[in-house]
């Protein structure tokens, strides 16, 4: 019979995981503003996707030649569902962002956690604390405020639908990785997912790619940050539940926000600071310790 794992040590796991969350949400945010600005030099936002992802490609191609067994694809079915559900959420976001303002789109495509928690309740078995979902509810509220300042007006359009769809897409796609996680490694779990985003968004950049130098170096920029970005997060499900990974990936859009402020120049209205306020206090309370009155099963 095997040992069970110490407790302090499943803590520790959970502590290192919390904390690559919290870097893959600084590097998304980062990677907002990158791929923002390479589309504003002259690069469309499906063809700064399609440098993102060849570069990801690439790379992990190269290391896949580089340490010979470190691509394991035990369930080919699961990692395809996950490029191909990946993919369809990054392209309908970018479509989202060309029909709707910024803000909604964004605002629409981040409730995937909230849907993450209900497809992994359904396909996964995993059952949220309260305290969780108090939680979450914290810090989408921060996100709301931070995102919308209180005052997001929506209409039902291809905008908008794009958005909603982009947010399931992506929930599915999380409730992949989390599933894959179990026995497959982040490198394998994430080349998955570039092979299907670059699936999806290279038909969609086929045409002029007239941009300037300045655009291609705000390209590669945002690919490497978000390939740093993916792994750190794709890490980080294999120790905690789909729920509380949610929490704290809604410090993506605030960080994009103190981004955008820090790089360009953006304000931060009154309910956007405490939107920021919420959204912390939601990540703070998710990761708070609580009794438990029996050990959970194995």
């Amino acid at each position: 019979m095997g040992a069970a794992r110490p407790p302090n040590a499943a803590a520790r796991s959970r502590g290192r995981a919390r904390l690559l969350l919290f870097g893959a949400a600084v590097l998304f945010g980062l990677l907002g503003v990158l791929a923002r600005v390479s589309a504003q030099l002259g690069l469309s936002p499906s063809q700064v996707s399609t440098v993102r992802f060849l570069v990801a490609v690439v790379l992990m191609i190269g290391l896949f030649r580089a340490w010979p067994g470190t691509f394991q694809p035990a369930n080919r079915g699961l990692l395809a569902a996950r490029g191909l559900f990946g993919g369809l959420a990054a392209l309908l976001y970018f479509a989202a962002l060309s029909l709707i303002p910024a803000g909604q789109a964004t605002l629409l495509n981040n409730t995937f956690p909230v849907v993450a928690v209900a497809f992994s309740y359904l396909a996964l078995g995993e059952r949220p604390s309260a305290q969780v979902f108090l939680a979450l509810a914290l810090a989408s509220t921060g996100v709301f405020l931070v995102l919308g300042g209180g005052r997001v007006h929506f209409s039902v359009g291809l905008g908008q639908l794009a958005g909603i769809a982009s947010a399931f897409f992506g929930a599915a796609a999380i409730t992949c990785v989390r599933a894959l996680r179990a026995d497959h490694n982040a490198a394998t779990v994430f080349f998955a997912f570039s092979l299907g985003g670059l699936a999806v968004s290279a038909p969609f950049s086929i045409g002029s790619w007239a941009a300037t130098p300045a655009a291609w170096i705000f390209a590669l920029g945002a690919a490497v940050v978000a390939i740093a970005a993916q792994l750190l997060m794709t890490e980080a499900y294999g120790a905690l539940t789909v729920a509380e990974a949610a929490v704290w990936q809604q410090l993506t859009p605030v960080a994009g926000y103190l981004w955008a402020m820090l790089l360009l120049g953006e304000k931060l209205s009154a309910a956007g600071a405490v939107g920021v306020v919420l959204g912390a206090t939601g990540v703070v309370y998710a990761s708070l310790p609580v009794p438990r009155r029996g050990a959970p099963a194995a």
